[in-house]
C-alpha cells in the first residue's frame, strides 16, 4: 500500500471522528480549489445528497465566494427541512475560507 500524504491522513482522522459523534445527522462536507468551493449536506444512511452549493457561478474563490456559499447551502438546506448536520472539513484546515464557509451556514441557521 502507498504511503498516504498527510492531507489524506488529516481527512481519514477527521471523517472518523465525524461519523463516531454524528448521530444520525447528515454530514456537511467541504471541498475547496484553487479556483472554486464546493458543500454539501449528505445523508450517509441513505447515501444520497439533501443540498448543495458552490461558487461556479461566481468569480474567484476567495474568502466572499466562500461566505456566498455558506449562505446558499443553508437556504437549500431550510429548504430540504434539514437544521442540524455535522461539519465534516475534510482535510482542510479550518481557517480562511472553510472558516467562512461554517460561519456563513451558521449564521443562515443550520446548527453545528
Amino acid at each position: 500500500m502507498a504511503k498516504l500524504t498527510l492531507f489524506d491522513r488529516r481527512r481519514r482522522r477527521v471523517r472518523s471522528a465525524v461519523k463516531a459523534r454524528a448521530n444520525g445527522r447528515p454530514r456537511l462536507s467541504v471541498h475547496r480549489t484553487g479556483k472554486h468551493i464546493y458543500a454539501q449536506i449528505i445523508d450517509d444512511g441513505d447515501g444520497r445528497t439533501l443540498a448543495s452549493a458552490s461558487s461556479l457561478g461566481a468569480k474567484g474563490a476567495d474568502v466572499d465566494a466562500a461566505t456566498k456559499v455558506g449562505k446558499d447551502l443553508a437556504a437549500a438546506a431550510k429548504k430540504a427541512g434539514v437544521t442540524s448536520v455535522v461539519f465534516d472539513r475534510g482535510g482542510y484546515l479550518f481557517h480562511g475560507r472553510v472558516k467562512a464557509l461554517a460561519d456563513a451556514a451558521r449564521e443562515g441557521g443550520l446548527e453545528f
